[in-house]
Parts: C-alpha cells; structure tokens; sequence
C-alpha cells in the first residue's frame, strides 16, 4: 500500500512523540512491504511563531490532500494569554472543521501491570475497556462568542443531524464490543441536552434495538467513571463533556501519555493525536511517554488505511514492552527504572521485529 501521511508535531513535546510515532509507522511499513510518504508541516503555537497564523493555508492544503493526519499536540504558557486574539487551539478546531472530523474516539484498556501507577484501587479497575465517542464539530466549542467589560457568552447549539450522526458512530462500534451504549447529557437543565437525549432514544429505538441503552446526567457519569468504570462499553456524549471525562478517564489507565484518539468524519481520512497535551514542562527532556502517540498511529493504520494486521501488530507490542517492564517516569511506581522516550519507542519496535 501507498499512502501520505501528514506530521504536525505542534508545540511542546509533540515533535518528540510525533518521530516516534513515526519510527514506528516506517517499521511498520517496511516489514508489511508499504511505502507511506511522510510529509511535516506547522500547526499550534510553532505555526503562530513561524507565520502568525496557527493553521497556516500550506498546512490545510497538505491536510487536505493527504490519506492521514497524524498530530502531537499544541499550546503551551507563551501562547496561554485568553485576551490574544490569535490562540493555537484555534488551529485545531479550525483543523477539525476543515476535515470535517466529527467523531472522536477515545479508547481506555487497562494493562494489569500499570494497575498501580492509578489513583484507584486495582480491584475497581478490574476489566475496564471501554471507548468515549465524543461529538467533536458543535457545541459550545463552536458557538458565537461574545464578551464585553462585565460579561461575556458563549453560545451551545446543537442540530438533530448533528446528533444523529455521533449516536449511530457509536451505536455501530458498540455492536462490535459489547453491545452497550451509554448516552450522557444534562438534560435536568440544558435544552441543548434535552435535544440529544430524544434524538439519541429515536435513533436507538430506530435503528439498534439490539443495544443496551444507558442514559445518565454527565456528573452523575463522572462519578461512575470512578466508581464502576468496568460497567461501561461505549459512552456518547456531546463535546465539552467528552473533553472532561476523557481526560477523567485517562486516569484510570495511570497516565495520559497512554491513551490514544481517533478523529473521524464521512471519509476514510481521519485526524489521529494523543490526548495529553504539550506538556512543555518536559518538552525535549527525552521522559516523554510516546505510548499514547504510537497507539494513535495504531488507530490511524486501522481506520484510515484499513490495515488491521498491522494496527494490532503495533498494540500488541506496545502490550509487550509494558508487560516486559518499560516505563517512562507518568507510568513508573516506586522502584521501577525508568527509561527515556527512544528507548520506550527502541522497546515497541523489538516487539513488531
């Protein structure tokens, strides 16, 4: 197989996990005999820094013309002013429209040998597997903004399509695993909620009679998420709560160096990123942990490519090198070695050889 695929390595320690996971997809591409071009370019606050612009034309363009996106991550404390006019999360949700990249899934699998590097007690985390399907293009993310000396506004909207489109992406994937879906919202308040949860009954009743449905009220579900994360299979929800409990639940894989996410949209091109942030405290340092990037470029064979084969060959590795005793410091109890960045990535490639 031939394919481009496009690099935006961002700010802070993105271009370290970024050339992982690159190393690894060109591992992959000579033992499975394909040829992907890689093609890099600028996004996030390095993009501000270089043009002014955090998503500059060039990026769009080679985005647009690519079988793939594969990004590190974007931000940091020198473009952190909320008063500037221009930010580098506006290059990725300018990005995410552009792609039109709806759907964002967020896998978390515990491994049993970092069942200690959680904040919670082992036996909760006992069969957690579950995936976060979060409605990534509306909201209030997207909304009018307004905001003058003594107040300001952001505006939530949400159409039935909209709705209707996340609801049977996760409906689909839920008939793949175990045939449960939880829908959460804030219907007791919101009449953006209100919305989702008739639609998500009518599309459900519809169309999935053979999924078991849950609805719950997002804080009631942050709370499950601690107390039986093992109960849930996939979660739906709308987008400024996926980006909360996402971010929740990446503590229960110990680490949000671990956890990988998968953007989606009508085409087969998807938008692929670790769901830590950049993190520039350690950018450079070489402690990184790459795992949640190198399972992205998991996700990015899998669903982009259609490459099954070799998307399982690199999870199983990264299972490999974890069961085998690698650790980076976010991952590392007391008394484990840690190790750097390459030599994490140096420990997933043996696995894939």
């Amino acid at each position: 197989m031939e394919a481009v695929i496009v690099l935006l390595p961002g700010d802070g320690i993105g271009p370290d996990v970024t050339a992982c996971a690159k190393q690894v997809l060109q591992t992959v591409a000579d033992k499975y005999d394909h040829r992907f071009t890689f093609r890099e370019e600028l996004t996030g606050g390095a993009a501000i820094d270089a043009c002014g612009d955090p998503l500059p034309s060039a990026t769009v363009d080679s985005c647009e013309s690519s079988d793939a996106v594969l990004l590190g991550a974007v931000g940091g404390p020198r473009w952190s002013d909320p008063n500037a006019t221009v930010r580098p999360e506006q290059g990725l949700l300018k990005l995410r429209s552009v792609l039109g990249v709806y759907a964002n899934l967020r896998p978390v699998k515990i491994y049993d040998e970092l069942a200690g590097a959680s904040p919670l007690k082992p036996e909760i985390l006992e069969g957690v597997d579950l995936l976060v399907v979060r409605e990534l293009t509306g909201g209030i993310y997207f909304g009018e903004k307004t905001r003058d000396a003594n107040s300001a506004s952001d505006l939530c909207v949400y159409h039935t399509h909209e709705i209707e489109r996340i609801v049977r992406v996760a409906a689909r994937l839920a008939q793949g695993r175990r045939k449960k879906l939880c829908s959460v919202d804030k219907a007791n308040v919101l009449e953006t909620s209100r919305l989702w949860r008739d639609t998500t009954n009518h599309v459900m009743a519809a169309e999935f009679a053979d999924i078991e449905v849950e609805t719950l009220l997002v804080d009631a579900a942050a709370m499950h998420l601690l107390s039986r994360p093992s109960d849930f299979d996939v979660i739906v929800t709308e987008n400024m709560f996926g980006d909360i409990l996402t971010d929740e639940a990446s503590m229960l894989a110990g680490s949000m160096g671990m956890l990988p996410s998968a953007s989606l949209g009508d085409s087969t091109r998807g938008l692929y990123e670790p769901i830590h942030g950049s993190a520039p405290d350690i950018a450079g340092r070489g402690i990184a942990n790459p795992c949640g990037a190198i399972a992205s470029a998991a996700l990015l064979l899998r669903h982009s490519l259609g490459l099954e084969q070799e998307a399982t060959a690199i999870e199983t590795a990264i299972s490999k090198a974890i069961a085998d005793g690698a650790r980076t410091a976010d991952i590392a109890a007391r008394g484990d070695s840690r190790i750097s960045t390459t030599e994490m990535t140096d420990a997933i490639i043996r696995g894939l050889n």
